[in-house]
């Protein structure tokens, strides 16, 4: 049985130059030159590792723009790699699996993937999905605010960079992209809808509400003090999550 489909017809966009690649770390090595092949066409470059500590060595010698890591590996799996990865850097991370298990895909954003993709999958989803978080890198909305600071919190959207009590933040790609739609209006309420609708913009995708509750809960974990009463990140019950209304503060 074939583990992905191959895409119709390739995905339009500005071939990019990047000086750094797109990790791999795939043991099967017919999906790993598929997914390589489909990327390298698209302009990014790719190395590719067939086990976890191969990964793990690749990561740290290459340092990767962004990392497609099957759960599936042998000698050391993707959750391990995952976790030891975003122990120092907070590069994007695609996680992939063969299951369609909810709880592993949860569990993969919980412990820092910022996305999932489940085989079989067609490349030009895949594509999209890289193309998505790599936009995502670097803030492209002009009219968006360029900084805000809050009691002990500082988000730079031009330089991706937050503080809590003047210390370095790591956010994953989608905890910073929803900080930033919360923040830009703080007050503002958000369904989770609309913030799947910000943050996930490639075409039939679908991602579950679950997946926005758990990106909330690793951001309050990281800048609330008490992630159990939140100052920064609010719930407002029956409709979704706001930014604190700091005119009212």
């Amino acid at each position: 049985m074939a583990l992905m489909e191959q895409a119709p017809e390739a995905m339009h966009m500005k071939k990019k130059s990047l000086a750094n690649p797109i990790l791999i770390v795939e043991d099967d090595s017919s999906v790993s030159s598929l997914i390589s092949n489909t990327l390298q066409a698209e302009g990014f470059p790719t190395i590719c590792a067939k086990d976890g500590p191969e990964g793990i060595a690749f990561f740290e010698k290459h340092d990767p723009i962004l990392i497609i890591l099957d759960l599936g590996l042998p000698k050391v799996d993707g959750f391990e790699v995952c976790q030891h990865i975003r122990k120092q850097s907070k590069v994007p991370i695609i996680m992939v699996t063969v299951k369609g298990d909810e709880f592993e895909r949860i569990l993969g954003l919980t412990i820092g993937a910022d996305d999932y993709i489940t085989k079989p999958f067609s490349t030009r989803e895949l594509t999209a999905r890289v193309k998505a978080i790599l936009r995502r890198c670097v803030p492209t909305d002009p009219g968006s605010r360029k900084k805000i600071k809050y009691l002990d919190l500082e988000v730079d959207f031009e330089k991706c960079k937050v503080t809590v009590k003047n210390q370095e933040i790591k956010l994953t790609v989608y905890e910073f992209e929803i900080l930033q739609a919360l923040a830009n209006l703080p007050g503002r309420v958000f369904s989770r809808e609309q913030l799947i609708q910000k943050i996930y913009s490639y075409e039939d995708v679908s991602v579950v509400d679950r997946v926005i509750d758990v990106h909330i809960g690793n951001l309050r974990a990281k800048i609330e003090e008490d992630s159990s009463n939140p100052i920064y990140i609010k719930t407002v019950r029956g409709m979704g999550y706001k930014f604190a209304d700091i005119e009212d503060e």
